[in-house]
């Protein structure tokens, strides 16, 4: 059956997002270089007002447009760092409590059940209170809160194939549990982990950004939510200064949700039929 499918204009829409967020991240050094903390303009510039600062400055006189670029940096940086230790906590526990069965799946989920009572975002500010905060902290945070949803699908679907047939034949044959499951059963269970990567890059980005507004995040580095957390003693008379981060992650998590749903309609059959 052919994969062809016609992408969806919200799907394209969002790739183009990503695409520009991606630029604006790889290219902030060259066209906003210098430091984004640096108060280089009038405070409670308005954007339009002046040109050198086409999208305002904030309430201490800092660029938005160089902290809006760098701060891509940082959201992308800690978004994708954070998906992928979660990707690595969630697959390595999902992969051990489908396969072995038995009491190792019973402590595994076990251990998953409690991650999942206690909420994630006050466990990530009990973390990140805890250690200094740093982006490799709120990094670490994440990762160790948001692994649930993955370990779970990743045991589901190991479920279902650790009693295939090409399973059994490898036993037979004498491979070994661990050739097993990284030549046969992990690329077979490929497929939920791709679709669900988006969704983890776009709940960790959201994630960083409230720590971040709550003053949590690296001091050092200028992300998203630390300009909404600046401008919000300013949102009555420079709103602005909330609403261009704040529509720089509303859009972006936009972007990685509609991708999430059109990868989940590309590998999914029946949605694609």
């Amino acid at each position: 059956m052919s994969r062809t499918m016609k992408i969806p204009l919200s799907a394209a829409a969002g790739l183009a997002i990503l695409l520009l967020v991606l630029f604006a991240a790889l290219g902030a050094p060259v066209f906003f270089p210098g430091d984004p903390h640096d108060m280089v303009a009038t405070p409670y510039l308005w954007p339009g007002q002046d040109w050198a600062h086409p999208l305002g400055s904030d309430l201490m006189g800092r660029d938005i447009a160089t902290g809006l670029a760098h701060g891509a940096r940082v959201s992308l940086l800690v978004g994708a760092s954070s998906a992928g230790l979660t990707l690595l906590i969630g697959v390595v526990v999902g992969t051990l409590a489908g396969y072995c069965g038995g009491w190792a799946d019973n402590a595994l989920m076990r251990v998953t059940d409690f991650f999942q009572i206690v909420p994630r975002f006050l466990l990530a500010i009990i973390l990140v209170a805890v250690l200094e905060p740093s982006i490799w902290v709120v990094v670490l945070a994440l990762g160790v809160t948001s692994w649930v949803h993955t370990a779970r699908v990743v045991r589901a679907e190991v479920l279902r194939l650790r009693n295939r047939e090409y399973v059994q034949a490898g036993l037979a044959a004498g491979m070994s549990h661990a050739r097993i499951i990284l030549r046969h059963i992990l690329p077979n269970a490929l497929t939920p982990i791709i679709v669900s990567t988006s969704i983890v890059v776009a709940g960790c980005i959201l994630l960083e950004s409230s720590l971040s507004f709550l003053g949590l995040g690296d001091p050092n580095a200028l992300s998203w939510g630390a300009m909404i957390g600046t401008g919000r003693e300013a949102i009555r008379t420079g709103w602005y200064m909330i609403a261009i981060p704040g529509a720089a992650t509303m859009l972006t998590v936009w972007a990685l949700n509609v991708l999430g749903d059109a990868l989940n309609d590309y590998f999914n059959p029946k949605l694609r039929n």
